[in-house]
Formats: C-alpha cells, sequence, structure tokens
C-alpha cells in the first residue's frame, strides 16, 4: 500500500477514472437517504431494534433476496449471489442500535422521534451504505457480473459489552466468510475521503464497576469509622496514577470514571458508595492483564482506608486490528471510485468497536468514512446529541463496499 504522503491531492474531490460496475443511480441514492432518514427518526436501542431489522428485511425482499433474522430476535444476515460452498464470502457489516442520549439537533426534518434515543454514533450509515451496497451487487449478480458471493451482516447491540457481535458470530454470520470489512462514521474526516490504518485501529474497553462499604457514622469524629466520601475520591483519582505506573505508558491503559455516588446529607459518613467508569487499551497484551492489574490497584487504595470492596470487571471488546491485505483491498476499491488522494492515514483511537471480535475469527479491516462536509466548522463528534453527518457519505460507502467485493471476488 502506498504511503498518504505520496499520493497526489485533488481539492476538487472528483471520482476516480476506473469503469468499475456498481455506482450509485440518482434513484436509489434518494432512496437510501430516506431509508436513512427514517431510521434516524426511529432509533432503538441494542437488542430491541426490531422496527429497523424489518425495514432491512422488505428491502432486502423486495430485491428478490432472502434475508434472515438473526437467532436473538433482531439482526439480519443475507448472501448476496448463490455460495458454491467452497470459496470464502467476503462479507460486509453494519451495526444498527441507537444511543440512550436525546437528539439535540435543530432544523432537520429527520430528528429522532423517540424521546432520549438517537443515532449519534452514525449507526444508521452504516448500515444504510451495507443494504445500499447489497442492493447494487444483487443487481449486477442478476446480470452476471458478480464473482463471488456477499454476505451482509447488519448486527444489533454493539453498544451493549461485550457487544451483539458475539452473538452474530454463534447465530453463524462468519460459516463460509474468508474476510469481513466494515466502515465507521468519522466527523474528522471530509466526506468523499477514507481514513485507513494497518494493525490496530481502535482501543480495547471494558466495563468497571466498584462499591464501596462501611459502617458510617458522624462528620465530627471520621477517625472513628471509614469515610467512604475519601476512600472512594482516593480510588477515583488514585487508581487511574497507579495503573499508570505499573503498565508500559505505550499500552495507553486508561481508567476514566464516568460515575461516583455517595451519601445524602451534609453531616453523615455513608454506608455505601459506588464508581463505574470504562478501561481502556490500545495493546492486546496490556488488554490481557488489564483485570488483575485494576483488581490490585482498587485493593490498595481501599486498604488504606478500611473500606470493603467488591469490584466488577465486565470485560468488553478487544482492539480492532486491521489486516494489512484487508487494508489493500480497502485502499484499491477507493482508489478506483475515487482516485488516491481520497484515503489518508488514520491514527489508533482510544473508542471501542466489537467489529473486534470478528478479527479474532476471520481477516478483515475496518476502514474510517468521512462524514464531515468540507469547510464545516461545527466541531461535531460521536455520542453526541447534535451529532449528523453529510449524507453524500452514503454514496461514498456504498461505492467502496462495491468495489471491494468486485475485486475481492477476482482475486
Amino acid at each position: 500500500m502506498k504511503s498518504r504522503a505520496s499520493r497526489p491531492h485533488n481539492p476538487a474531490g472528483q471520482p476516480g477514472g476506473g469503469a468499475l460496475p456498481g455506482r450509485l443511480s440518482d434513484e436509489l441514492r434518494a432512496e437510501l437517504i430516506a431509508f436513512r432518514r427514517d431510521m434516524h427518526m426511529h432509533p432503538e436501542l441494542g437488542n430491541q431494534e426490531f422496527r429497523t431489522t424489518a425495514a432491512i428485511k422488505d428491502r432486502l425482499e423486495k430485491a428478490g433476496l432472502k434475508p434472515k433474522v438473526l437467532a436473538v430476535g433482531t439482526g439480519v444476515m443475507c448472501d448476496v449471489g448463490e455460495w458454491d460452498g467452497v470459496t470464502p464470502m467476503l462479507a460486509l457489516r453494519a451495526d444498527i442500535d441507537a444511543l440512550p442520549i436525546p437528539d439535540t439537533k435543530a432544523g432537520v426534518p429527520y430528528r429522532s422521534t423517540v424521546p432520549d434515543r438517537a443515532h449519534a454514533c452514525g449507526h444508521d450509515v452504516h448500515t444504510t451504505t451495507v443494504l445500499g451496497a447489497g442492493l447494487v451487487l444483487a443487481g449486477l449478480d442478476r446480470e452476471g457480473l458478480l464473482p463471488n458471493a456477499v454476505r451482509l451482516i447488519f448486527q444489533p447491540a454493539e453498544e451493549v459489552l461485550p457487544g451483539g457481535a458475539v452473538d452474530a458470530i454463534e447465530s453463524g454470520v462468519l460459516e463460509g466468510v474468508g474476510r469481513i470489512i466494515g466502515v465507521h462514521c468519522d466527523p474528522k474526516v471530509d466526506v468523499g475521503r477514507i481514513g485507513l490504518r494497518i494493525g490496530a485501529i481502535t482501543s480495547a474497553c471494558d466495563r468497571l464497576e466498584v462499591t464501596l462499604d462501611g459502617p458510617g457514622g458522624h462528620t465530627a469524629r471520621p477517625h472513628l469509622t471509614t469515610d467512604l466520601v475519601t476512600a472512594a475520591a482516593r480510588i477515583a483519582v488514585d487508581v487511574p496514577a497507579l495503573l499508570a505506573r505499573r503498565v508500559d505508558a505505550r499500552s495507553g491503559l486508561a481508567v476514566t470514571w464516568g460515575r461516583l455516588e455517595t451519601g445524602h446529607a451534609p453531616n453523615v459518613i455513608p454506608q455505601h458508595a459506588e464508581l463505574s467508569g470504562t478501561v481502556r487499551c490500545l495493546d492486546l497484551d496490556a488488554w490481557r492483564a488489564a483485570p488483575d492489574l485494576v483488581h490490585a490497584a482498587i485493593d490498595e487504595v481501599a486498604g488504606m482506608h478500611r473500606a470493603k470492596t467488591v469490584v466488577n470487571y465486565v470485560r468488553g471488546v478487544p482492539p480492532v486490528v486491521n489486516d494489512a491485505e484487508s487494508i489493500g483491498l480497502l485502499d484499491a476499491a477507493m482508489t478506483e471510485r475515487r482516485g488516491s488522494y481520497a484515503i489518508e492515514d488514520t491514527e489508533q483511537s482510544l473508542g471501542g468497536e466489537d467489529f473486534s471480535w470478528y478479527l479474532e475469527r476471520v481477516p478483515g479491516a475496518m476502514a474510517r468514512l468521512g462524514v464531515r462536509t468540507p469547510g464545516d466548522t461545527r466541531g461535531l463528534d460521536l455520542h453526541r446529541g447534535n451529532f449528523d453527518v453529510d449524507e453524500e457519505a452514503i454514496t461514498v460507502g456504498v461505492e467502496l463496499f462495491t468495489a471491494a467485493a468486485l475485486f475481492d471476488g477476482n482475486r
């Protein structure tokens, strides 16, 4: 794969000059934008995506395909083309769930209609691109232009640890699959471009819950009891600091707290406190060691304050580690569709993604899909209520996936 620095720059953003079939028609482009907007207006949380599942299944059936709902009751898998039982298929993966946060966008007709629910991570775009690619590839298959069968995976519950990918794999979505690719919206990348990286592109992400207990007492006599407020505060501050000195700094192991609750009155030392947060890690070996390291650090700090602790360490997801050959496939596909200027290097993030579970089984890669309108200075970010995308990203994603499927089938 060429270095990004060696690629020509094309500020006009014109498509590449390749003649590969599989570009979007104006009619299908309009339909897909409408599909994304409808999905955006009706967000559903993980394992509750019944309306979304039905909409995906219905549209695939109208295209003459035979989608199957996953065993968990939501999510869909569907083959485009007839699998010969021998040749490994390429899988295209999308996640379909939303987040439990309010949609704060103003002035758009597709704002969420469900209180405290929003597609604030771009899963509606991921879903629409895979759906659109499936429809385009189905048309090519009818014309005899699809070299190998392709599997579409619409996965539920990506936002629910350890991720709906685990259930999808148990439902058999990887049977017959030799490679899997996906995209994730990136609001820091302009629409019409993608970000690629060989190796780890996300971090591991686990959930951490800590409860503290003590006898309680009067704030006038903290020396006669266990001061749980101080103990909880010291755990919040000291545990991340301890871990920073007990693992290689290059592993990026980070504990970040999102909740700390304790006490009800200003003159009463409480009997109970709770903390919860996440453990993130860039390195696979450090991630495997993290539970023991975190337990030991919490026990050490809590012991100094005579607090009784219960630690619930919930395994989440390992890092997404992109296979070099799969990145080469995405590179070739994007170059064909938009030109080599449309590809940029991307960094490893501390975000977690359950796409990693697929890559524990088969090679594959995830690309970052640019969704920022060039010149937009709003600084939109994922997991915020005002998150939105430039819908041209749907076209880019569909054409990336279709080109990748055609290139992979002709290897």
